[in-house]
């Protein structure tokens, strides 16, 4: 039987405000008061990881370890089927930013146009098929693990369409729709997400009715 998290404390293995409100929302119900790694001045660690469940057992673990209390992790990107799954575990790597500069600095636009230019590389026909992946990873400190893994497929377009989302949501059309991520209600993007489809599958294990 897969080990389950109880009522209490879990960190959350980011620096990142908005990701920390958002999980919190969701494990709230459950009776889960998350924390995050940076207001714990827990150090992030390189993400040296080859693919997303790499990076997110990585990070939960070093926050669990640092830390003494279970740790959530999450590590996510874009794959494109035409360019063999990539950008993949490097999507962030491809919004290049200056070292000092942070999450803040890094330009989504030049990574979306490297994607597209790509593309348009192989022809009008290009198989424009795309997914994004998300895994989640909770790490005890014992060093017992889970890992969850969820999936949303779409297509990329051109040129970005909306200014709702972030990343590459401004090209990404689920499937099924006709908007792209950046299009469509943050709300009811939470429902269809890569995102959300890994917590389902968390919750359901973790906290079974």
């Amino acid at each position: 039987m897969t080990r389950r998290l109880g009522p209490g404390k879990l960190v959350i293995a980011t620096h990142n405000a908005g990701k920390l409100k958002e999980i919190s929302a969701l494990l709230h119900p459950h009776g889960v008061d998350c924390l995050s790694a940076g207001s714990l001045g827990l150090p992030e660690p390189a993400e040296t990881g080859t693919t997303f469940v790499d990076n997110a057992l990585l990070k939960a673990r070093a926050a669990a370890e640092a830390s003494g209390i279970v740790a959530l992790a999450d590590d996510s990107g874009l794959s494109v089927a035409a360019l063999d799954g990539r950008p993949g575990v490097y999507t962030a790597d491809w919004a290049e930013r200056q070292w000092f500069e942070g999450d803040a600095g890094r330009d989504w636009y030049l990574a979306m146009g490297k994607v597209e230019g790509l593309l348009a590389a192989q022809g009008p026909d290009a198989d424009r098929s795309a997914w994004f992946s998300c895994v989640l990873a909770i790490a005890w400190p014992d060093g017992d693990h889970a890992v969850y893994e969820g999936r949303c497929n779409g297509s990329l377009t051109w040129p970005p369409r909306g200014e709702m989302g972030f990343g590459y949501d401004p090209v990404f059309v689920p499937e099924g729709r006709e908007q792209t991520f950046a299009e469509i209600d943050p709300a009811e993007k939470h429902t269809i997400s890569h995102r959300a489809d890994a917590f389902a599958k968390l919750v359901a294990e973790q906290f079974p009715q």
